[in-house]
């Protein structure tokens, strides 16, 4: 299920000079403001969760799931170079769970990394914060791949849809509306860092087993889904 050439040529699509730009460019400024934080109020740990709760796991880590999710597939769809890769004796579910398995590495090192070194900034890992929202970060990686790549399969504006996802549903509605706050993968992800966690440290609107559950239902189904539109995509081309 996995194809080495596939994935080779996802990463130099997802590493090309546009987007590596972007890629770099968040976490760095993560950083620079881990650093700014710490030289000029000291090490807080609310100061700490706040800057990894609200601006990395709300804010940046999606948009870098959409960077590294719709640029595995999406572009490849607008140009029509996808016939090429779907001309080739590889089956649709292993394209799909290659691409998926590039994006969720990209997202992760450029989202998961780029926290746990901005929580050992902000205060040490007082209290494993740097830790427990690194594995947030982490685990919301894996779901913002699949969904995001699912994205680039259904619609040319994948980009847009994610962004608005991103922006509004994750950062906007699913911290302000109680109910929505438990269909946001950004809290599905909160309760698992919270374990890993000191006791206190996060805090999630959402169960653990039920965080799991939908975490896994998300990644399963998108990539399903994903699999199926490819086919489609394939059967519409050749008619």
């Amino acid at each position: 299920m996995f194809h080495p050439t596939v994935a080779r040529l996802t990463y130099r699509a997802l590493l090309g000079r546009r987007r590596a730009l972007i890629l770099f460019a968040l976490p760095a400024l993560l950083v620079v403001l881990a650093v700014a934080v710490r030289v000029l109020a000291g090490a807080d740990d609310s100061t700490a969760g706040g800057i990894l709760g609200v601006f990395a796991l709300g804010t940046m880590v999606p948009l870098i799931g959409v960077i590294a999710g719709t640029g595995a597939i999406g572009p490849e769809i607008d140009d029509g170079s996808v016939v090429y890769l779907l001309a080739k004796p590889v089956s649709r579910p292993t394209i799909i769970i290659t691409k998926l398995l590039v994006a969720i590495g990209v997202t992760v090192v450029f989202s998961a990394v780029p926290v746990l070194l901005a929580g050992f900034l902000l205060n040490g890992n007082s209290q494993q914060i740097a830790v427990g929202y690194a594995v947030a970060a982490a685990i919301a990686s894996v779901a913002y791949s699949a969904l995001f790549l699912l994205f680039g399969t259904i619609t040319r504006h994948a980009v847009v849809f994610g962004l608005v996802y991103a922006l509004v549903w994750e950062s906007l509605v699913g911290n302000l509306i109680p109910g929505a706050k438990t269909l946001s993968v950004q809290q599905w992800a909160l309760a698992v860092g919270q374990k890993a966690a000191a006791e206190g440290a996060i805090a999630s609107d959402v169960q653990l087993p039920l965080a799991i559950s939908l975490l896994v239902a998300l990644t399963v189904a998108a990539t399903w889904y994903a699999s199926r539109r490819l086919k489609a995509l394939t059967l519409a081309g050749e008619e």
